[in-house]
Parts: C-alpha cells; structure tokens; sequence
C-alpha cells in the first residue's frame, strides 16, 4: 500500500461539488462539518480546491453541463482519489430520473468509492458512510 492510501486512513481533506443539487444534500452536508458533529475528529476537512483533495463529495443529478465539468475536476484530483455519490440523485438520479437534460447516474461518468443514500442523507448517516470507507482502505494494506 503507498503512504498515499495510508494517509487517506488518518485525515481525508474533502472537496465538496454539486451537480446540480436541490440543495437538500449541501446542507446536511454543511451541518455535517458545523462543532454538532465534528467531522474533525475523523480528520476530515473541506477544501477550497481539488487539487488538495483526497475525497470527492459529490451531490446532485448530474446534467449535461455539469458531465464535463465533473470529468475535468476528476482529471484534476491527484490520484488515488476517493469519489463519494451523497444523496438520492447522485446514486440514481431521484426524481429527475426522466429529465430531458440529466444525464447518466455518477457511477456511469466516474469510478464511484462510497454510496450514501438518503434525500437528504442525514449527518449521521454521512458518517457511518465515511468511518466504513475508512475500514475499506485500511483493508487494503
């Protein structure tokens, strides 16, 4: 296992996007990272760039302008990186399933790590999510 992986077990930095999202998602999500929570003590942090990232948070249905932009953020992360579908619409894209301007579900479009179902996933449910890809990469030595 390289110390990149190895790292990704101690602190994941998050870079969070949305796809498109009702919004639903991005604020259980900024409740997640609020003191209640304390997602710190896991050593996670959001970022304000990919290019920091170990994980990628992604939310929303994804729609034909944000198919591109997502595959060129992709391109951007360094590598390995982690990619996390939260929500309903990332996973199958929900409710704008039959949309005319949504596209393929996110495991189609990029290597998807983590699932978090819900609409909205609940904070609790985010971390449950993350402490089990925790496990999943220290399985990995």
């Amino acid at each position: 296992m390289d110390f990149k992986l190895s790292a990704l077990t101690k602190s994941i930095w998050v870079f969070h996007v949305s796809a498109g999202s009702c919004n639903n998602c991005d604020i259980e999500i900024l409740d997640l990272l609020t003191p209640r929570h304390d997602v710190e003590r896991f050593g996670i942090q959001l970022v304000g760039s990919v290019r920091h990232a170990d994980a990628l948070l992604i939310t929303g249905a994804m729609n034909k302008k944000a198919v591109v932009r997502m595959k060129k953020i992709y391109e951007q992360a360094p590598k390995p990186c982690v990619v996390v579908a939260v929500g309903q619409c990332a996973l199958s894209r929900h409710l704008f399933r039959y949309s005319y301007n949504v596209e393929e579900p996110l495991d189609k479009i990029l290597p998807v790590d983590l699932y978090i179902p819900g609409c909205p996933p609940k904070p609790e449910a985010m971390i449950d999510g993350i402490v089990k890809l925790v496990n999943k990469l220290k399985s990995k030595k």
